[in-house]
């Protein structure tokens, strides 16, 4: 069969596609990849030939005043003006490319962000959608951390969906008379769901007790999808790691601080009063040769799976693939969350108690301090042994997923 993944984001975003495309094309199928600029040497180095340029620089946006600013009282007025650039840009390239890229194809897969231009184009091929949902991104009840009533929060996810489709309808619009398309009269959500789209939810049951049966069995969940890459730093990291005690691991991934410099001298500094390594994953923090001492390692990209089991503790920002590596690896984890889905994750995280969680721009050397003594308490090692022996393995979560969409695309085929 003939599969199109178009997938936009960070490298969170794209590995789970991208895992799943590479297990596709073991299978003897015919794949074809479209991500965005600036992680297709990544994806091409994995195993995916031919990937696509799709959308605008996912790094670059990160960096965007929208996105770092999302969080702070503002005023609303401003906020949906500078929501309708951020969430549209490279909207009519993206569709564009995904005509193109979808000619013969027997379904089409997607991530968590833009699925409505891509819901767009697979209605006008008449192919099927499946899209790769990193946390419970449609109507429920469990990713809620205030108690409501079901109406209620039936009602305001329904508003919130609304207003997302409001502040791209333009966008939308002009894609749909392009293709030909009758105009919307609907959100894209509420679109996306009635058509019967496969929506995988990429991380296991236990983070969201309950939320399969809220609905109705009706989205598949298959675990965390990773290709567990190896990395030019595995070896050398290793040999630091053994030479003496296990570190503390620190990494917040494509994620943009105000001084990463004084990040990691507060983490250096930190570490030293509590007689720790730390290994510090400096990711897109640019980073001069300061030396921090012995005791702290400052390195690239690292192999989660190798690393994590190695370390008595992980901290990072909470993205959904970092968190479930931490889980994974069942070791502690502080989550400093910066934005986007992570505030999920990291109330996950202390619901599940393998560990604890605060905002980034909140956290202070004297907080850190207090923080790392809290989450090295042996409870929370324990209590991450525990979890991590409930999780999917990373095989059978792409396996998984790769049955469900051979299985989606045969049965529309054969209709």
């Amino acid at each position: 069969m003939r599969f199109t993944l178009a997938v936009h984001g960070t490298r969170g975003d794209v590995e789970p596609c991208a895992a799943v495309g590479r297990e596709l094309l073991r299978r003897g199928h015919d794949v074809r990849m479209a991500a965005p600029p600036n992680l297709i040497d990544f994806v091409e180095s994995s195993g995916i030939p031919g990937v696509v340029a799709y959308g605008p620089d996912s790094q670059k946006q990160l960096e965007a005043d929208f996105f770092r600013e999302f969080w702070k009282v503002q005023n609303p007025v401003t906020l949906i003006r500078k929501g309708m650039e951020y969430i549209t840009e490279g909207w009519a390239e993206m569709s564009a490319t995904l005509v193109e890229l979808t000619e013969g194809a027997d379904l089409v897969l997607t991530g968590t962000t833009y699925q409505e231009v891509v819901a767009n184009v697979a209605e006008y091929r008449g192919i099927p959608l499946a899209a790769l949902h990193y946390f419970p991104a449609r109507v429920n009840s469990s990713a809620v951390p205030i108690p409501a009533p079901p109406p209620l929060i039936r009602s305001v996810w329904a508003s919130i969906e609304w207003l997302h489709w409001r502040m791209m309808k333009d966008a939308e619009d002009e894609q749909r008379r392009e293709l030909g398309l009758t105009a919307a009269t609907v959100r894209c959500a509420r679109r996306i769901v009635e058509s019967g789209a496969l929506e995988i939810q990429a991380y296991d049951r236990i983070f969201f007790p309950g939320l399969s049966e809220e609905w109705d069995g009706t989205r598949p969940f298959v675990g965390a999808l990773t290709m567990e890459l190896r990395t030019s730093t595995d070896d050398d990291v290793a040999s630091w790691i053994a030479l003496g005690k296990p570190p503390i691991y620190f990494g917040f991934g494509s994620m943009p601080v105000e001084s990463p410099a004084e990040a990691v001298a507060m983490i250096s500094a930190v570490c030293a009063k509590l007689g720790e390594r730390a290994l510090i994953s400096s990711g897109v923090w640019d980073l001069d040769d300061t030396a921090y001492g012995d005791h702290v390692k400052l390195v690239g990209a690292v192999n989660h799976a190798a690393v994590f089991p190695a370390c008595r503790a992980v901290v990072h920002h909470g993205g959904a693939g970092t968190t479930a590596a931490g889980m994974r690896a069942g070791v502690p984890t502080l989550v400093l969350w910066v934005g986007a889905d992570q505030p999920v994750w990291a109330n996950q995280v202390k619901r599940l108690e393998v560990g604890i969680a605060r905002r980034f721009t909140s956290t202070n050397q004297d907080r850190l301090l207090a923080d790392l003594r809290r989450v090295l308490e042996p409870r929370f090692a324990a209590r991450a042994s525990e979890v991590a022996a409930r999780l999917t393995k990373p095989g059978a979560s792409i396996e998984t997923t790769a049955d469900l969409l051979e299985e989606k695309a045969g049965v529309m085929a054969a209709k």
